[in-house]
């Protein structure tokens, strides 16, 4: 079993550790914002600091029950230690906040400046991603020493009215830290199931997510089309590739109500689903034959019976028959919605719709926030009473949605100058957008707008199915 391709591409550096004495002048700059450039707006600076501490608190409260041995381990080339996402996020503050905004700042090691150092080449070297599991040292208590130098600075610097541009990259930096909880998340899920003995992240609770009970059918809701504004409205922080907003034209298309289930997928499964090329795009065959896929990941067979592996442990397929399926790739998504008879979602009919939605209830549903760590079948989860009983269900959390879209710029699309404008756009070319968010997405990071992006292969991401259909246009 593999974890397929993390969305980030990384560029291979030439050399894998030897590279400390040529990168010096890179990572420290002559002069203050000669490296990365702003944000496009920026809240008020006491609701960043709060970001900022309640964000770096819940990072350590995801790490509390790993042990240091759970901590070491990348279960695959495309996932990354825990120990590393701890020092990472870290990392981030310092090089992009810290080094030029507090005068007199002293770097904790100046070894980290390229040893967790992710992909921004225009910043510093950094080794393969593959050997982030051989970095025995620095060990975890100096990695959580390192978190409370730079914790300690930003609380000083924050206090001192520092400039908006500060403020902004403090913004991206909480923002960063919160992709990075999920990604953690995704990676112990990833490293548990490799574990023989499959341990559980939390322990097995009995909630809203059991529900061995057939859903009701999903229904269809019709949206009008036309002219829309598609992209952030400015209010609030964005990342770059949410930019700039622009109009795009819909034709009638309707959305199924609700995100397709484990049960329904299995279904597929039953019908000989992947043995049937006429289902599946070229690629997406051939990836099915290469890597002998016969269900999602975490999918396993036993006496004749599917268990899936989750954070709470491994549970049996006839508990979770509502639930969301989850861990799909976007070749099975769209290949599950070929043999429903339906398509998948663009990502511009997707976020038409929750703009609509969020207009008439708030934005809720089963996300990190909630403690359920698994998708929940829909209308099940107390915490989004209020989004249940509007038209959608699901739009928020559960599983991110794959939809029919590429990746890539919007129409006047420009990423940041400098070492910023290495965070997104140097990776349209190759992958699949996401929307929406997943039951380990923090809460306070989806919004419509918000796009995610993955390579067409990844399953080892909480990525899921809502199914979309044209829809007669009304004379």
């Amino acid at each position: 079993m593999r974890c397929r391709k993390d969305r980030r591409r990384e560029a291979k550096p030439k050399q894998s550790i030897d590279f400390r004495h040529q990168i010096t002048r890179r990572i420290h700059p002559k002069k203050r914002g000669s490296i990365v450039s702003s944000i496009s707006s920026v809240a008020q600076s006491p609701a960043i600091a709060e970001r900022f501490r309640t964000v770096r608190t819940r990072t350590l409260a995801l790490v509390e029950p790993l042990t240091p041995e759970d901590m070491m381990v990348q279960s695959c080339p495309e996932a990354s230690p825990a120990k590393w996402h701890l020092a990472h996020t870290t990392w981030f503050f310092e090089s992009f906040v810290l080094r030029e905004f507090l005068p007199g700042y002293k770097v904790y090691n100046p070894d980290f400046a390229w040893l967790f150092n992710s992909y921004y080449l225009s910043f510093a070297s950094f080794p393969e991603k593959r050997l982030r599991s051989s970095f025995s040292r620095p060990g975890i208590e100096e990695i959580l020493g390192y978190r409370r130098h730079v914790d300690e600075a930003l609380d000083r610097l924050i206090e001192q009215n520092p400039d908006p541009e500060a403020l902004q990259r403090i913004e991206l930096g909480a923002n960063h830290e919160e992709q990075h909880q999920e990604l953690l998340l995704t990676d112990i899920l990833n490293a548990f199931y490799t574990n023989p003995l499959r341990p559980a992240y939390r322990p097995p609770a009995r909630t809203a997510v059991e529900s061995s009970h057939a859903p009701a059918p999903a229904q269809w809701v019709d949206f009008a089309g036309g002219l829309m504004e598609i992209g952030h409205t400015g209010d609030g922080f964005s990342f770059d590739n949410e930019l700039p907003r622009h109009r795009v034209w819909l034709d009638p298309y309707a959305l199924a109500d609700r995100l397709v289930t484990n049960g329904e997928f299995a279904d597929f499964i039953a019908d000989s689903g992947y043995r049937r090329p006429e289902f599946w795009l070229s690629a997406g065959w051939d990836t099915v034959q290469r890597e002998g896929w016969r269900a999602p990941l975490y999918w396993s067979e036993v006496e004749d019976a599917w268990k899936l592996f989750t954070l709470r442990g491994e549970q049996s397929l006839d508990d979770l028959r509502a639930a969301p399926v989850c861990h799909v790739s976007y070749y099975e998504a769209d290949a599950y919605a070929r043999w429903a008879g339906q398509r998948l979602a663009t990502e511009f009919e997707w976020e038409a719709a929750a703009q609509g939605q969020i207009k008439a209830q708030p934005l809720e549903g089963n996300l990190l926030d909630s403690g359920n760590l698994m998708p929940v079948p829909a209308g099940s989860n107390p915490a989004t009473t209020l989004v249940q009983k509007s038209r959608l269900m699901q739009s928020w959390g559960d599983c991110w949605e794959w939809t029919a879209s590429a990746y890539l710029g919007y129409p006047g699309f420009h990423p940041l100058p400098g070492s910023l404008g290495e965070y997104n756009g140097k990776f349209m070319s190759g992958q699949m957008v996401l929307r929406g968010g997943s039951c380990v997405t923090p809460a306070a990071h989806v919004r419509p707008s918000y796009r995610n992006f993955f390579a067409p292969e990844t399953r080892w991401q909480f990525s899921g199915i809502r199914l979309a259909r044209a829809v007669q246009a009304r004379s």
